[in-house]
């Protein structure tokens, strides 16, 4: 793993934070699983399945520049046979392997539950922690109709960061996703967030100190 700093946690903190809605998740029509680096998310979805929240899950994401070492299949597929190994049925499972971004995940998971004849009128973002903020941003662009709530593994800061394989990295994915969700509504991607000032200090301050990696260059 590669170490970071106290100053630096303390700021990836922050960030941690703003990404977390906090929603209360309630039964819904479908639940769409987003693609990532993290396996964690299917724990997730297992869990929630086993709750009865929904009937049906979609996993979505193609093999992208971020997994393809670790999930060289792509992330839908790594993920449904994770899924099928928690228990969750096959036949809860619809299959979209195509999206290489947030974006896409939405659209084509919603092509896909039409597609299956599934009536949605609410649906659970499943993703990692600290993307829930920019997936439900995305959702309420893509699919403005939807009742949508976010969810991730039940998992603090501290915890979720000594399990990564390289702590800078997880952080440098943070600091883009918080880039993203400033940036991504200007070019019609996701709707409008407040990001409070203490949230824009935390991000600068870590740009600052090379946690860039993942920030849009164009």
């Amino acid at each position: 793993m590669t170490s970071i700093t106290g100053a630096d946690r303390d700021d990836a903190r922050v960030l941690w934070d703003f990404h977390q809605l906090d929603h209360r998740v309630r039964p819904v029509s479908a639940a769409v699983a987003l693609g990532g680096c993290d396996i964690g998310v299917v724990s997730a979805v297992a869990e929630l399945y086993r709750a009865r929240l929904f009937p049906t899950v979609v996993f979505t994401g193609a093999v992208t520049a971020a997994t393809s070492g670790r999930f060289p299949r792509g992330e839908a597929v790594h993920f449904r046979e994770a899924a099928l190994a928690l228990g969750v049925p096959d036949e809860a499972i619809l299959l979209e392997p195509h999206a290489t971004n947030t974006g896409q995940n939405i659209t084509f998971a919603r092509r896909v539950l039409e597609g299956a004849g599934k009536r949605v009128d609410s649906v659970l973002l499943v993703c990692m922690p600290y993307m829930q903020r920019r997936a439900y941003a995305t959702c309420r662009r893509q699919w403005p109709e939807m009742e949508v709530r976010c969810a991730s593994q039940r998992v603090p800061f501290d915890a979720y960061a000594e399990a990564q394989e390289d702590e800078a990295e997880f952080v440098a994915m943070m600091v883009g996703d918080t880039q993203r969700v400033m940036e991504y509504p200007g070019r019609g991607f996701a709707v409008e967030q407040d990001v409070p000032e203490r949230v824009r200090d935390a991000f600068e301050r870590l740009c600052g100190r090379g946690y860039d990696a993942w920030l849009l260059r164009d």
